[in-house]
């Protein structure tokens, strides 16, 4: 419960963020949504469990994975709707996602954690370690598609890519670190929700773009130029929060 209350908190902070700061960012009307697509979602599933593994080990994915839920609904309707830039559009929300094959997994992965579920035989863990373990490459072949269609100068991006991506990378995740930590949440919670939080723009901003033909290229510039940055931004982040 403490986990999706601050993952609900989170959400409703970053939806605010979402609809307001982009009109301080950019000039064009239209790149509003993509940028407060941008400043919401981080790359939380292909990216956000293998480094949130890495760093508090395999114990803090499941944290990682009850975070996320709230961040997948949250994706296919608040993010549909700034990605479509129309409110009325009824395509912004479709009930297949509440039991779409990653939120399958997060509740069955609570359910596990709630019934002290343990030993799980190998013949079923390791496939799915494996499976789970393609994340990170699957995302940047995704990402890596999208970039082949820019040229090398839209690559470089421009002032409301990187001025998103300071948001998205450092003064969000810090601004909700210091907030959830005033609030009395563990911080052990709160690291991870912090870093889960820091990861570069998410893959589902390009996907979506595509489904509702949307220009991809300033999503894509954001994507790539984030996720180049969060090399050095997560290292720096987990020094911070875990000394």
């Amino acid at each position: 419960l403490p986990l999706l209350g601050i993952s609900t908190l989170t959400y409703i902070l970053l939806t605010g963020v979402a609809f307001l700061l982009p009109r301080f960012l950019t000039k064009k009307k239209d790149d509003e949504g993509i940028v407060g697509f941008a400043l919401m979602f981080g790359n939380v599933g292909f990216m956000g469990y293998p480094v949130v593994a890495s760093i508090f080990g395999q114990q803090a994915v499941f944290y990682a994975a009850v975070l996320n839920v709230v961040n997948t609904f949250a994706v296919f309707t608040i993010g549909t709707i700034l990605v479509v830039g129309d409110l009325s559009d009824k395509r912004h929300f479709q009930k297949k996602v509440l039991y779409s094959t990653p939120m399958l997994s997060a509740y069955l992965a609570m359910l596990i954690v709630a019934l002290g579920i343990d030993g799980i035989p190998g013949v079923i863990s390791q496939p799915l370690t494996m499976i789970g373990n393609i994340t990170v490459p699957a995302a940047l072949l995704i990402i890596g598609s999208s970039m082949s269609q820019l040229s090398a100068r839209s690559m470089l991006g421009n002032m409301t890519v990187y001025s998103t991506t300071v948001f998205r990378l450092l003064l969000i995740p810090i601004g909700l670190y210091y907030l959830c930590s005033a609030l009395g949440f563990v911080s052990y919670v709160v690291n991870i929700n912090t870093l889960v939080v820091a990861m570069p723009v998410a893959t589902y901003g390009t996907i979506l773009c595509l489904k509702y033909n949307r220009d991809t290229t300033l999503i894509t510039e954001t994507t790539l130029i984030t996720t180049l940055l969060s090399m050095l931004t997560i290292p720096l982040l987990t020094i911070l929060f875990t000394a």
